[in-house]
């Protein structure tokens, strides 16, 4: 990091901290203090010489609580919204934009329409009104349009009739589809196509017959189609004389929102200046009732990795943009997410319709500045790919690579992980992180609440890491909660100032008395209570740095040392792409499935019948049991498939042998959702117990067991 271009951007949002202030913008003042002060705290951790930083830095936090009195006074007595009229010139000046931007390309055609739009939008609403300043104004911009529509339609009628005295030349249409654009899906017999518009295929790869039809049955996701992004989805329309709506209609909303809920509404019924992107911020993305921690940590993970790196990794996914490539609001209400989805990035359309409750307050993720929507957007966007806001939850590897198709890994911190290395992990991570090689989140395991309760801990919950450092030995993490509030109450907490000597306080730019005035659910932790408390490190690692293969089948991967595998289609369990990732030279091909005998069990997780994983003693009994018996000493593998919202996982019991006996128990390694699997090379003949689990008990959905060997396996349920 640049401690220089941190100090400006204090500056320059201590001004506007300040202009706000004093015209009685409170919120957005409380929000611009806030960066101000965080800009201050990166520039001092970057080496910043700066007299007094702390000082000014306390300054800026004193002024955002003694704020939040007067927001909350705010708030209550409501924000004068804008008219139909005042949206409708809005409308009308967008679309006038729209069309000089089609105008500078020489797309004569769709400008003409966008001004013609513009003109009729405008009389019509100068008519409705009688406040004669916007009469005024939309006349003018009327005039504006008509008069380069007018032009454009002279120019062309020329061009025509210049065409009529040369010779006939072949007319080519104005936007090509490709095969896999907004119309593959009605092309039965598409041809070799490149893919265009994702940082994966842009680089000249070529996707096979076999891959296309791959990406075309897997682009059906929740019963809406979802194409692969391409070059030709940079000319979507977004504007339109009316309010869009997307015709999948509004998201179904989770029990939470449910409860709370009171109207879909637009930006404009929720402020008097929408904006998509004040500043992109970590700080300023809160999380509501919406159960997509993992996707909020992400989403702050990325927005920090922007402002330190000034790479556009999460901004540059919403459409439309302005001619900077810069995210812009838009009041016809048409918005275009680029999601990696099934294995490629595709194209997502939303409306900006947004659920609040009976107070006004937004039931989804939302900006710390009301008046910003990015983050709102961009989690509708997810949850719509998702089936909706009832999401059951993901994890950080699906949900960063959704958002920047970065490439994902995971790291076990439990007990159960024989093979963590815990100085190692952290070298790699400190290493990498301060490269911009990669982004980490962390998350809890399993918790009692009064666990939780004692060391400011939610179970089962992700986290976003901000920062990682190292001081004289002691290892620490900089991590944020998504919910924006609830921090760590152990070692290194802001209530442990015994802990913080002057000289880490300085190191960390850290004063656990500052801290204890606003709980923004940032905190710093050691590595140490990291890997006692929490259970497992997502990574996502820059694809720039690996070398890539792919290729479609039926395969098992071995464990390769320095290579990385993504699994990111699965289809009917037998079809599916992988990429493989490797820092080193390697070679990829088809490995042969060797096994003869395949049986499959059908079964059903109901009520106590899902006992959980071992940590349940009480119910664990309850899980059904499957027993084996091979006659003959061969290969076994074993697979487990189940409800894609549940972790699953199996245990492997040996009863008896006729021969020596190579194990007692195997599992089928760290529960992951929806499947796993164990392939043992040589299973003594004998007798063995199957259990398969979800991680936690009481859930509900099918589970389907796949054995597949070489000898004959007899298979009988026991409970």
């Amino acid at each position: 990091m640049d401690p220089s271009a941190l100090e400006q951007d204090a500056v320059k949002f201590a001004q506007m901290a300040v202009r706000n202030d004093q015209n009685g913008r409170f919120t957005e003042a409380v929000f611009y203090y806030k960066e101000a002060a965080q800009a201050l705290i990166c520039a001092s951790m970057a080496g910043s010489k700066l007299d007094a930083i702390q000082e000014k830095i306390n300054e800026y936090l004193d002024r955002v609580q003694a704020l939040y009195t007067a927001v909350q006074s705010q708030n209550c007595k409501g924000v004068p919204l804008k008219t139909k009229q005042q949206m409708d010139l809005e409308r009308a000046h967008f679309l006038v934009t729209q069309a000089f931007e089609e105008d500078e390309k020489d797309n004569s055609d769709e400008a003409v329409e966008l001004y013609t739009e513009a003109v009729e939008l405008c009389l019509k609403t100068a008519n409705e009104t009688s406040d004669q300043t916007l009469q005024a104004k939309l006349k003018q911009l009327a005039r504006q349009a008509l008069d380069r529509a007018e032009a454009l339609k002279d120019s062309m009628s020329k061009m025509s009739q210049e065409r009529k005295h040369t010779a006939a030349k072949a007319s080519q249409p104005f936007r090509t589809f490709h095969p896999l654009g907004s119309d593959f899906s009605l092309n039965d017999k598409p041809q070799l196509s490149r893919i265009q518009g994702s940082e994966s295929s842009s680089q000249g790869q070529l996707y096979s017959a076999e891959e296309i039809e791959v990406l075309r049955k897997t682009s059906k996701i929740n019963r809406i189609e979802y194409v692969p992004f391409m070059s030709v989805d940079l000319k979507e329309r977004f504007a339109f004389p009316m309010p869009f709506s997307d015709r999948a209609g509004k998201l179904v909303l989770s029990p939470k929102q449910e409860a709370l809920f009171s109207r879909w509404v637009r930006p404009d019924d929720l402020c008097s200046n929408p904006t998509m992107i004040y500043t992109v911020s970590s700080l300023s993305i809160k999380q509501t009732v919406v159960s997509d921690c993992s996707f909020v940590a992400s989403l702050a993970i990325g927005a920090a990795y922007e402002r330190r790196y000034n790479k556009k990794l999460i901004t540059s996914i919403i459409y439309p943009q302005n001619r900077k490539g810069q995210p812009e609001y838009n009041p016809c209400g048409k918005y275009m997410v680029k999601l990696h989805i099934n294995g490629v990035a595709r194209k997502v359309i939303i409306d900006d319709y947004l659920p609040v409750d009976h107070n006004g307050e937004l039931l989804c993720s939302y900006s710390n500045n009301k008046n910003e929507l990015w983050i709102s957007l961009i989690e509708k966007a997810y949850m719509k790919v998702m089936g909706g806001y009832d999401f059951p939850g993901s994890n950080s590897n699906i949900d960063l690579h959704a958002l920047t198709g970065w490439i994902p890994e995971r790291i076990a911190m439990h007990s159960d992980n024989q093979k963590f290395d815990y100085e190692g992990t952290f070298k790699m991570l400190y290493q990498r992180f301060h490269k911009g090689d990669v982004l980490v989140t962390t998350a809890t395991g399993i918790m009692s609440e009064e666990e939780g309760e004692r060391w400011g801990l939610v179970p089962t919950h992700a986290y976003a890491v901000l920062d990682i450092r190292e001081y004289k030995g002691l290892k620490f993490l900089q991590l944020k909660n998504p919910w924006s509030h609830l921090r760590w109450k152990g070692r290194y907490s802001d209530k442990d100032e015994k802990s913080w000597t002057p000289a880490l306080q300085k190191y960390l730019n850290f004063d656990p008395k500052t801290a204890q005035k606003i709980d923004n659910g940032i905190f710093w932790i050691s590595w140490e209570d990291l890997c006692r408390h929490y259970d497992v490190i997502y990574l996502s690692w820059n694809p720039g740095l690996f070398k890539e293969s792919t290729c479609i089948h039926r395969m098992i991967l071995p464990t390769i040392e320095n290579l990385l595998h993504w699994l990111f289609i699965r289809l009917e369990a037998k079809r599916f792409i992988t990429q493989v990732y490797s820092m080193c030279k390697f070679t990829f091909s088809k490995i042969p499935f060797p096994y003869t005998h395949n049986k499959r069990v059908n079964g059903q997780w109901k009520g106590q019948s899902a006992g959980g994983c071992g940590n349940y003693r009480d119910t664990y009994k309850m899980n059904p049991i499957y027993q084996i018996t091979a006659e003959k000493t061969g290969p076994l593998l074993i697979e487990l498939r189940g409800p894609r919202q549940y972790s699953v996982g199996f245990e492997i019991v040996t009863v008896s042998t006729t021969g020596d006996n190579e194990f007692h128990k195997k599992t089928s390694g760290d529960y992951r959702c929806g499947f796993c699997y164990s392939e043992i090379e040589r299973v003594p003949a004998g007798v063995y117990n199957i259990i398969p689990t979800t991680f936690l008990p009481h859930q509900e959905g099918p589970f389907f067991l796949d054995f597949h060997s070489t000898i004959p396996l007899k298979i009988t349920q026991l409970q």
